[in-house]
């Protein structure tokens, strides 16, 4: 199985918890997404996944200026996307479990 065609089901949950402890410019998202495990994420698909989040009213921005070149944006998480963020994580955990067990028979 590709990791690219399970990244594109879970992309909006990983970045929504990358965000939960700490806001994040696009390229910070990316490090740590990246840093957490998830190699194959693309950098279009980060941005991307951030611009349409914060359409959609789950995350929040600022811009702080920058001394080593263009000004950052950050995105934060807020309410809405926290209870985004716990809906998406049981549902997540929810079907992990039921492929432990499929999986697990199987074996």
């Amino acid at each position: 199985m590709e990791i690219s065609q399970l990244l594109k089901g879970v992309l909006d949950l990983a970045v929504l918890a990358v965000l939960r402890e700490e806001d994040g410019y696009g390229y910070d998202v990316l490090r740590r997404l990246r840093g957490a495990g998830l190699d194959e994420v693309g950098d279009a698909s980060v941005y991307g996944t951030l611009r349409r989040l914060y359409k959609a009213g789950l995350l929040t921005s600022y811009v702080v200026p920058s001394e080593e070149g263009p000004h950052r944006k950050y995105y934060s998480l807020n309410e809405p996307g926290r209870l985004r963020l716990a809906e998406s994580g049981k549902t997540w955990q929810s079907f992990a479990s039921t492929m432990n067990v499929l999986l697990g028979e199987a074996a």
